[in-house]
């Protein structure tokens, strides 16, 4: 079977592709393109350093090249703290990355959202829709526009940002989707995972597009609670999670998909990826 109508796949990198020989992330992204994605992810994970100008040059060549671009803001956020400054500079962090990613013509600004740090999870859940709604309005007030907040479903049990949560806050703050994280899922749900449905629980969301990273992971046991938590990314060979199952998932329900590589080896993950569709009857 081919699938063309209705089944777009963007595929790429969680940043600079390992084999890129230079020019920064618009070097990157000329990579991306001739090695035959069409996705890549900016990493702002440890500060927003890039400038105004250079991201716009980045957003024209992805443009000129059919690049998909998305944003992952830095990772000192958290947006669950009781200290009104930790939160104050999460949400700039969040901003800055969203000027950026708006100057980039990129789509979504995926961020971690916090600890619950002791709070009661209901607790966390108000912390942090009171930040993403002052997010939502921070961007309007610049005329920011077409940018979307993906909450990461995290891995580690001490996180918020379970795949509940993260649909709840998008049904509650417009603006916001889950950014799913299968590897995440997987470790936090102790080494299983079911993708019909994750996609069941995402359905009323009516997303458009779906946001994703993709990995193998290893994971830990949590004591006596029946859950993981996630230790370090690895590469999809080890199938843990499996891929396959996910891209069939994909093709069956005629998903818009973006599958950002969190892999060790990055773009070659993304290749791998790339493969599995075409095996099963997808053309790119």
């Amino acid at each position: 079977m081919v699938y063309l109508v209705g089944t777009k796949i963007f595929l790429g990198p969680a940043g600079i592709p390992t084999v890129s020989k230079g020019g920064g992330t618009v070097g990157g992204i000329k990579t991306v393109a001739s090695l035959g994605l069409n996705a890549m992810e900016v990493e702002f994970v440890r500060g927003v350093k890039m400038g105004s100008e250079a991201a716009k040059e980045c957003g024209k060549t992805a443009e000129e090249l059919g690049i998909k671009l998305s944003v992952h803001a830095p990772y000192f956020i958290n947006l669950c703290s009781t200290d009104k400054k930790v939160v104050e500079a999460s949400k700039k962090r969040i901003f800055d990355s969203a000027v950026r990613a708006g100057e980039m013509d990129a789509t979504v600004v995926v961020f971690h959202p916090g600890y619950y740090s002791g709070l009661p999870p209901e607790k966390a859940f108000e912390l942090v829709k009171k930040a993403c709604e002052d997010l939502i309005d921070m961007i309007k007030s610049q005329g920011i526009k077409n940018i979307l907040f993906g909450l990461e479903t995290t891995g580690k049990v001490s996180q918020f940002g379970t795949l509940e949560e993260n649909i709840e806050m998008s049904k509650k703050v417009g603006g916001c989707i889950p950014a799913l994280d299968p590897a995440h899922l997987f470790a936090r749900n102790a080494g299983k995972i079911d993708y019909s449905d994750i996609f069941e629980k995402i359905k009323p969301l009516k997303l458009k597009h779906v946001h994703m990273h993709f990995s193998g992971i290893k994971w830990r046991p949590v004591k006596a609670t029946g859950k993981g938590n996630e230790w370090y990314h690895i590469e999809i060979k080890s199938n843990q999670p499996p891929f396959e199952p996910l891209a069939k998932e994909i093709l069956k329900r005629k998903l818009d998909v973006t599958i950002i590589s969190e892999s060790p080896v990055l773009e070659q993950d993304s290749l791998i990826m790339k493969k599995i569709f075409e095996k099963l009857g997808y053309k790119f």
